[in-house]
């Protein structure tokens, strides 16, 4: 069962829109290289709110995703692309459907 999850909301700099999407579906072959990630999407909730939903089904996948590529970039373009530093929240999962 997946128990473990992280959410990151992003607001991406007038004009930043674009490069945010592109970083984004570009961070997805990064994510693939990590075996104990379970599912992740990157988002988009409006013209410039991004966000980022992974889990895991345990906590040692959440902290190898934490100190992995996608967080490294993504904190390494924060002050290029967003108006604020992304806050990336541990959160539970109550409960899921994946495919098998």
């Amino acid at each position: 069962m997946t128990q473990h999850a992280l959410y990151v909301q992003l607001e991406a700099k007038p004009g930043k829109e674009q490069e945010v999407a592109t970083f984004l579906s570009n961070a997805r072959s990064m994510v693939n290289d990590e075996p104990d990630t379970t599912a992740w999407f990157a988002i988009r909730m409006g013209p410039n709110t991004f966000g980022i939903f992974d889990a895991f089904a345990n906590e040692r996948g959440r902290e190898a995703h934490l100190q992995g590529k996608v967080a490294t970039q993504l904190m390494s373009k924060a002050s290029q692309l967003f108006t604020k530093a992304p806050e990336i929240r541990r959160v539970d999962v109550l409960a899921d459907k994946l495919p098998h």
